[in-house]
């Protein structure tokens, strides 16, 4: 480029918006997403500081139809509306775009694309240097010697060559190229069988779309065949697909200069979006002050590694983190360390790399221990994102990890369990100090049988990665800490509850539960009797033979063929087959009701009885599940490879399962399940007189509730009216309403209405409860639980009514199922002091909802019942008392009878 040549970048910010929104899962404290801002603001920035572009402006599809649609009816029809929580970000962004100096524009009748094109070549014609800033294969038509695509993502600019090697034709012949190939986003109907490497080839020996159908008679197969039968539409493809490059749009330089904006509503929307770095970073006349210099480094030296160690030790505390050649921490190899003891500065020590002409690495057995007395010192603090991960790796080493004080992994997740989607390094990384993270898949590949382990990356990249996770863990702890501490109850639940839970844990998942390989395979084989069986009772029933794993084959035979009525649609506007709406149909019809006992059993084959054999572990025989603490929002334990938590036990065939969950031998297994805890905390909560009463007394609630909505003596409640009564308590806890009632019990909404009525005139406290939580949730956007655990609320107070409605009823449920996962949670640090004090041969083995699963040597049962009890009993003070029902077994089922 000489000096006098300038450069304007079009950013074509419909297709960034969309790819920020699926990158970026961010909302705001209150619930506002934010993610798609964050990302597309992210990318103008670095933009801007990258290439100093000296015209700028962004392009956004405008609402309603185009000449396309006028062409073409079924255009983009396949496409799902917009998500609301993007549509309501989309006015932000161009607020903030427009705040930060940068022109947008929108044409109505035309694509972002059409608009992007005619300004493309309008540039050129006036000596301008383009660079469009896009994903979109359709401006790949555009490239010229004069104009350029970005691909923002990994700074790779597109020209004539790069097209050439990324599509396989010339720039010229994408055109033609596209109305070969097609595309199914956008319902443009190209050749079948025809892909990428078809119509490549053909385009290379034709030259043209139009040469091609010249003599398309000369071509054999298959894909000739089609290819004369596509004649017709391919022209109507290469019209969809071509831009209009004469929009009635001007090229004003002037008008997309980059200007200096609008710092105080930069400074209000930064505020309102909680983007609390790039609000620290605003300064007059400025977008942003440049950031502490990153010193990361790495250490191959022994002098440089013991200078190191020393520094460990007398610090206050440290951030860690380690590398290893997989995820399965009880598998995988230690390949590197990182450490971190201030912000913005991280050493990394590779230790197992092992590729052609590495580097020289310090001996890992003289590592480990050097490092072992810092990393077993209790006095020495340590950081660290998911300690379960890096203390079991340790293990493996000989180092017992003590002094982890904070786990910036677990600090997001009490301070606010939904503020992001998953607690991840890059993702608290994203939301909590606006930094994007080096990925895995950045210097590794991308999954599959190519990418590489981490062993095999070269030091001089690892280390930027490795070092980075451990200064990102310290500065997330700078930040989160301090939140944390403003909120003394929220600061208790992380020292008091989660934080002392993590090592329980690792001992719960290291011991695992054995797992009776003989009995599951007998269960397999007698499921998939069972599912041939009732499979041939779908098609006797339905009158023809479908695929019964095909929503598309079942939509058609239950509304096509045998005319039921749908209920539902699908976001694609399909007939529902869900199981809501096959539950629906199956109180009329048998097919629906048949179809729902094949998925159950197929599902029980698949994910347990199939599935559990594979997750034993061969040295143990044992299989060791991952408890997870920062997922689910209440504050509840999830497990993964099994998931316990969802074992079913609504069927006989479910219940089976858990006879396959076995003791050692000259062991039985103990299942200590708190009794209708939730209810009680509820008593607890609205201190209505009726139930506190109930409990004091030791009543069946369930009745006693009957005895009560049915107007009848306790000793003459009927099972139905019990039935009836457990629905009552436990749908109402749930927030249901009187139609999800009547449509569980099966009777007129009308009753259920009177049930409901009747209920709370007998329990107006627990009525006066939920009122209140709910009027709390509105105004202040969370609620809590007995300890103070928040659970915020995004929607409750969204314009959208069913979504509005779902928050409420979290919002009733949430202190109720949080309080009880608080409970269990305290309940188990207990028990596991006891069990380290004590010479009792026990271990927790499983922790479901509610209840504890304890193996335990056959002579101790007694005294582990008598001591988990008790401590499970007393493990808070309610004003009802709390009741832990036992059960004993050589196998978790029978433990249940």
């Amino acid at each position: 480029m000489t000096p006098q040549e300038k450069t304007i970048y079009l950013v074509d910010g419909s297709a960034y918006v969309y790819r920020a929104y699926h990158s970026h899962n961010l909302s705001t404290s209150s619930g506002e997403p934010t993610g798609a801002v964050y990302g597309v603001v992210s990318m103008l920035k670095r933009i801007i500081r990258d290439y100093s572009p000296d015209y700028l402006v962004v392009v956004f599809d405008a609402k309603g139809k185009t000449f396309r649609d006028d062409i073409y009816p079924h255009y983009k029809e396949n496409r799902p509306p917009m998500p609301d929580d993007l549509r309501a970000q989309y006015e932000v962004i161009r607020q903030l775009v427009a705040a930060m100096g940068i022109k947008t524009m929108s044409i109505s009748g035309v694509e972002a694309d059409d608009v992007i094109g005619t300004l493309a070549t309008a540039a050129r014609d006036a000596g301008l240097l383009t660079v469009i800033a896009s994903s979109d294969k359709d401006l790949a038509q555009l490239v010229s010697d004069r104009i350029a695509i970005l691909d923002e993502r990994n700074g790779v600019k597109l020209g004539p060559s790069q097209v050439k090697e990324k599509f396989g034709v010339l720039p010229t012949q994408i055109i033609d190229y596209l109305s070969l190939v097609g595309d199914s986003s956008d319902n443009i109907p190209g050749v079948p069988l025809v892909g990428k490497v078809t119509a490549a080839k053909w385009l290379a020996m034709y030259g043209s779309l139009d040469s091609i159908i010249e003599n398309a008679d000369s071509f054999s197969g298959k894909a000739g065949e089609n290819l004369r039968n596509s004649l017709e539409q391919l022209e109507l493809a290469r019209t969809l697909v071509t831009l209009k490059l004469d929009v009635d749009v001007e090229l004003d330089t002037e008008n997309f200069t980059i200007t200096s904006g609008d710092m105080d509503q930069l400074r209000e929307l930064y505020t309102r979006l909680e983007f609390q770095s790039w609000l620290k970073n605003l300064d007059v006349g400025q977008v942003e002050k440049k950031q502490p210099v990153i010193q990361y480094s790495c250490v191959t030296d022994k002098t440089a590694f013991e200078n190191l160690v020393e520094r460990l030790a007398n610090s206050e505390v440290f951030a860690f983190d380690t590398e290893t050649t997989g995820l399965d921490m009880r598998h995988e190899s230690l390949v590197g360390i990182s450490v971190s003891v201030q912000a913005w500065e991280a050493f990394y020590i590779p230790v197992a790399h092992n590729y052609p002409g590495v580097a020289t690495q310090l001996d890992q057995e003289w590592v480990i221990e050097k490092l072992k007395p810092v990393f077993e010192n209790p006095e020495i603090g340590k950081i660290v994102q998911n300690l379960k991960f890096d203390a079991v790796v340790f293990a493996k080493y000989g180092i017992t990890v003590r002094g982890v004080v904070y786990d910036t992994m677990i600090e997001s997740y009490v301070l606010n369990s939904t503020a992001v989607s998953r607690h991840s390094l890059d993702n608290l990384s994203l939301k909590y100090l606006n930094h994007t993270t080096v990925k895995f898949e950045d210097i590794a590949g991308k999954k599959g049988k190519n990418q590489l382990t981490f062993d095999r990356i070269e030091i001089d990249t690892a280390t930027h990665y490795a070092a980075e996770d451990a200064d990102i863990a310290f500065r997330l702890h700078e930040a989160l800490w301090p939140q944390l501490q403003n909120t003394g109850r929220l600061q208790d639940i992380f020292e008091k509850i989660d934080m002392p839970l993590a090592p329980v844990l690792m001992r719960m998942e290291d011991h695992g539960v054995r797992i009776d390989r003989d009995e599951l395979g007998r269960q397999s084989a007698e499921l998939h009797s069972r599912i041939q069986s009732v499979e041939q009772k779908i098609y006797e029933s339905a009158g023809t033979k479908f695929n019964v794993s095909s929503p598309k084959q079942i939509r058609e035979v239950l509304f096509d063929v045998l005319g039921y009525q749908p209920t539902s649609k699908t976001s694609q506007g399909h007939s529902s087959t869900s199981e809501a709406v096959l539950n629906q149909l199956a109180m009329t019809y048998d097919v629906p009701r048949l179809i729902l006992e094949y998925r159950s059993l197929a599902k029980l084959k698949s994910t347990y009885t199939d599935k559990l054999p594979n997750l034993i572990h061969s040295a143990t025989g044992r299989v060791h599940t991952s408890y997870h603490q920062a997922v689910a929002a209440t504050g509840r334990l999830s497990s993964l490879e099994p998931n316990l938590q969802n074992i079913p036990i609504r069927t006989a065939e479910g219940r089976r399962i858990r006879e396959a969950f076995v003791a050692d031998p000259g062991c039985i297994l103990i299942s200590i399940d708190y009794s209708q805890i939730e209810l009680r905390i509820m008593a607890h909560l609205s201190e209505d007189p009726g139930l506190l009463d109930a409990f004091a007394k030791g009543e069946d609630v369930h009745r006693f509730t009957a005895s009560e909505v049915f107007d009848a003596r306790i000793d003459e409640v009927t099972s139905d009216q019990r039935r009836h009564a457990k629905a009552i308590n436990f749908g109402l806890m749930y927030g249901m309403s009187s139609f999800g009632l009547a449509r569980q019990l099966r009777i007129d909404v009308s009753q259920a209405q009177e049930y409901v009525e009747q209920y709370f005139s007998r329990y107006p406290k627990v009525r006066e409860f939920m009122d209140n939580t709910r009027t709390q949730a509105h105004s202040e956007k969370f609620v809590e639980t007995i300890y103070g655990r928040r659970l915020h609320l995004a929607d409750i107070n969204a314009k959208h009514y069913g979504r509005r409605q779902h928050a409420e009823r979290t919002a009733i449920n949430a202190p109720l199922q949080g309080s009880a996962a608080d409970i269990i949670k305290l309940a188990m640090i207990e028990v596991d002091r006891w069990i380290t004090r004590s010479d009792c041969r026990c271990r927790m083995i499983m922790q479901v909802h509610d209840e504890l699963v304890l193996e335990v040597a056959e002579s101790e049962q007694n005294l582990a019942v008598e001591n988990v009890k008790a401590i499970m009993e007393n493990a808070t003070e309610l004003r009802v008392p709390l009741v832990a029902d036992v059960g004993i077994g050589t196998n978790w089922a029978s433990a249940h009878q």
